[in-house]
């Protein structure tokens, strides 16, 4: 496997902190504390081609692999979480569920406006009461002649607010069966679908989290995605790419972290000389760094194989969850080398503290991840 950084992945990187340097850094702080999703940088992040990156040229995104995504996601985490997250989040989730489940007609109508940010998407599965559960959930489709009418309620979804089109799994057979679920297209503007209470959240702040409630939401049946009963194992093969994403957000996140930490061992001085010298702190930096190293080897064998067409599940979620455990514990030591200073908000390794915790428990936890890899070596 060569993993050489292409081309192509140079140019993302150099474009992507060209313009983090003029659009996110300055104001990424009040972003945060003021909790604002800056819709009008997703447009311009849209114009860039970075919002339908995997998307085909004929469907107007960029037609860029999943090492081009890597690079897209990871650069911009470097400076922000919370753009990271979205970022990744409207590219795997709502635009590519519609990408590689969605008819023709459907790709045709939604990927354009998607791929160009003109339209931000939600991807509804995760509710109150089913978390990790996924397959328990309580949101019902039912069948009205040529209508689907939708009852019931997702939390901690991405975009709840702000999104203009959401892909919605909801259960259309009886609880638990795995084919007991089909998914849906839903409009912003559709009657009876709303969103409800915003999330106030420990990081990630301007990436905006929020509920859906759906009242008695009739979509016609063109809006169903598939077939009936397909919604669920949809979703499944859908986390498997969300898994490259989340990893990707949290290589990002470290190597943001990582960066700050080095530059600023080597500016600050105690006892006569730059702590860098101190072995304690050398260390603490050869240990994030061997860390970062393995994590995106890991995060650049699942993208291979998912370029390959090849199966990725033990793949995808060992590297989502070494990725998400190393932007915690790199963040962390990050702090630490800055001390004092490092629990300010006037210096950035806090913000990756506070981002990269989401790392281990969305799209999937630590412990769900554990769970997935035991299950297939076990096999």
């Amino acid at each position: 496997m060569d993993f050489k950084q292409s081309e192509n992945q140079k140019m993302i990187a150099d474009m992507i902190r060209s313009f983090a340097e003029k659009e996110i850094k300055p104001h990424m702080m009040e972003w945060d504390e003021n909790q604002t999703f800056p819709v009008e940088l997703f447009k311009k992040l849209g114009n860039l081609g970075l919002m339908g990156v995997l998307v085909p040229q004929e469907y107007g995104g960029s037609g860029f692999g999943y090492f081009e995504y890597i690079t897209v996601v990871s650069e911009i985490a470097k400076v922000c979480g919370s753009i990271g997250l979205s970022v990744a989040a409207h590219n795997s989730l709502c635009t590519g569920h519609i990408l590689y489940h969605g008819s023709e007609e459907q790709k045709k109508k939604y990927l354009p406006k998607l791929a160009t940010a003109e339209w931000i998407g939600a991807w509804g599965l995760t509710e109150t009461g089913t978390g990790s559960d996924a397959g328990g959930m309580n949101t019902t489709a039912v069948k009205d002649g040529d209508y689907w009418v939708l009852n019931g309620s997702k939390n901690f979804i991405t975009h709840a607010i702000s999104g203009d089109v959401a892909v919605i799994i909801a259960r259309t057979g009886e609880k638990g069966d795995s084919h007991g679920m089909s998914a849906f297209i839903v409009e912003k503007g559709t009657p009876g679908f709303m969103a409800g209470k915003k999330e106030n959240k420990l990081g990630m702040r301007a990436s905006e989290t929020a509920e859906l409630i759906f009242n008695n939401c009739r979509i016609h049946n063109d809006q169903l995605i598939g077939k009936v009963g397909e919604g669920f194992i949809q979703a499944m093969q859908i986390l498997d790419g969300g898994r490259i994403s989340i990893g990707s957000l949290g290589l990002g996140i470290a190597k943001g972290a990582f960066e700050a930490a080095l530059q600023y061992s080597k500016e600050r001085e105690q006892f006569g000389q730059p702590i860098s010298k101190f072995q304690a702190i050398a260390f603490k930096l050869a240990d994030m760094a061997t860390e970062i190293e393995a994590a995106e080897l890991l995060l650049l064998q699942a993208a291979d194989l998912k370029m390959k067409g090849q199966k990725l599940t033990k793949e995808s979620a060992m590297a989502k969850y070494y990725t998400s455990e190393v932007a915690v514990s790199v963040s962390t030591e990050a702090v630490q080398i800055f001390g004092g200073y490092g629990y300010t908000k006037d210096f950035p390794v806090e913000k990756f503290y506070r981002d990269s915790k989401l790392c281990t428990i969305g799209e999937g936890t630590s412990e769900i991840q554990k769970l997935v890899i035991s299950r297939e070596i076990l096999r």
